[in-house]
């Protein structure tokens, strides 16, 4: 049973977030040959004070 751990920045809809497993899962039945009731993918969320690209927040990127 694959399970997919997704991090991103939050702000992604309920609607994106579907289309996002739909074509992961599309993807792990073809090429990895799982059914797709076993792919199982967790979306985390992360808000911009708790990701940092070398010594700046997320959230201080674009100041």
């Amino acid at each position: 049973m694959p399970i997919i751990h997704i991090n991103m920045t939050e702000g992604r809809t309920e609607e994106q977030k579907q289309k996002i497993a739909e074509g992961i899962t599309d993807v792990m039945v073809k090429e990895a040959k799982v059914k797709e009731e076993a792919v199982r993918i967790i979306f985390n969320d992360l808000k911009g004070e708790n990701l940092a690209i070398g010594k700046k927040l997320f959230k201080d990127l674009n100041k």
